[in-house]
């Protein structure tokens, strides 16, 4: 795998560029590097807390990157003092475990979508994430059904208001029991669903351990996708060359399909230089 190369720039401050957000900025004198703007790049930001979330977004900025993942609605103000778009709004969901294949959370998981939805698209926001929970014991179908039941009653609402909800897939060696952890399961919820409002979280790094073939995968049922996380696979660290997944012709084959959505990197960093190890992957999937 040859790394690609960023180039430093300094930005002439009456250029003005389109950002992937649709957001007209006028570039200043900070040094940005030049990405290829076919991929619409964004980071998880629990990935980096090592660094106070301000520090981060100023690291951001130096990247050219103009978007961030799983971040609430306390901390939206200082994501547009830096004009970075959250490209996956959370703050809604109760846990991973527990979520929406339960009946028992419902009345909590409709109380709390119905007060974060109007906040996203207020703040110009679109997704916003959630879980299937865990099985306990419980036949997949009947939590299929029972996710279609509950989300069924927030839908119109995010319909309403133009905000997209996101179930994210798991695999069973980072989330024992967790039941959304097969495309094709996430898929039939999807359909039963049958709204543009409901779209499945791809998470690259989970399912090549869940299931792998994941170019076919994403050639087949990309429309299911709204947005896609990336790690290497062992160990959930960097996309380089330490690690099995080819992470170029990934990024082709979901450009390939039309996605206009963003991709997140969402690997738990071991390099001294942590920001290098960000500016590393995302050049490598800046296809």
């Amino acid at each position: 795998m040859k790394r690609r190369n960023f180039i430093t720039t300094a930005a002439i401050g009456s250029v003005s560029a389109v950002t992937p957000a649709g957001i007209s900025r006028k570039s200043d004198t900070r040094q940005e590097f030049q990405l290829k703007n076919n991929i619409n790049h964004s980071v998880c930001q629990w990935c980096f807390n090592h660094l106070p979330l301000e520090d981060f977004l100023k690291a951001l900025v130096g990247l050219g990157i103009y978007a961030i993942d799983l971040i609430g609605p306390k901390d939206w103000p200082l994501l547009k003092k830096y004009d970075i778009h959250c490209s996956m709004c959370n703050g809604a969901e109760i846990s991973l475990t527990e979520g929406w294949n339960d009946p028992e959370y419902h009345e909590k998981l409709i109380a709390n979508y119905t007060e974060i939805i109007p906040k996203v698209a207020e703040a110009g926001y679109t997704n916003l994430i959630c879980f299937s929970g865990n099985r306990r014991g419980m036949n997949d179908y009947v939590g299929l059904q029972n996710c279609v039941d509950g989300l069924s009653q927030v839908l119109p609402l995010a319909e309403k208001h133009g905000v997209v909800i996101q179930m994210e897939l798991f695999n069973q060696i980072n989330h024992p029991d967790y039941m959304g952890d097969s495309t094709l399961w996430g898929v039939e919820l999807c359909k039963r669903l049958n709204s543009d409002h409901f779209k499945l979280l791809y998470d690259i790094y989970h399912m090549q351990i869940q299931e792998g073939d994941i170019i076919r995968t994403i050639q087949k049922y990309h429309s299911y996708f709204g947005h896609y996380h990336t790690a290497g696979v062992p160990g959930r660290h960097e996309i380089d060359e330490t690690q099995e997944l080819y992470y170029p012709a990934i990024m082709k084959a979901i450009l390939d399909t039309g996605f206009k959505g963003y991709v997140a990197q969402e690997f738990i960093v071991t390099w001294p230089d942590k920001i290098g190890a960000l500016k590393d992957a995302v050049g490598r999937c800046d296809v």
